[in-house]
């Protein structure tokens, strides 16, 4: 029981510690030539987001008026 509810505070404080330094862990994770390849490749797996990106990318700006 105690071993159990030690566990949850320790896996808690992760959480909160990497949500404080998110964007350092993301800076320290992207900045491995490797992990970036794998990141980007499994998100460019989900569909949602894989469209997404390709639509932003590949079309013009739609709010350009004509002067």
């Amino acid at each position: 029981m105690v071993k159990r509810a030690l566990s949850i505070v320790i896996l808690a404080f992760t959480g909160y510690y990497i949500y404080q330094n998110r964007y350092r862990v993301m800076n320290r994770i992207l900045g491995n030539a490797i992990l970036r390849r794998f990141a980007v490749r499994s998100l460019m797996g989900i569909p949602g987001v894989r469209d997404r990106m390709m639509k932003t990318i590949f079309t013009g700006p739609s709010d350009v008026k004509d002067l």
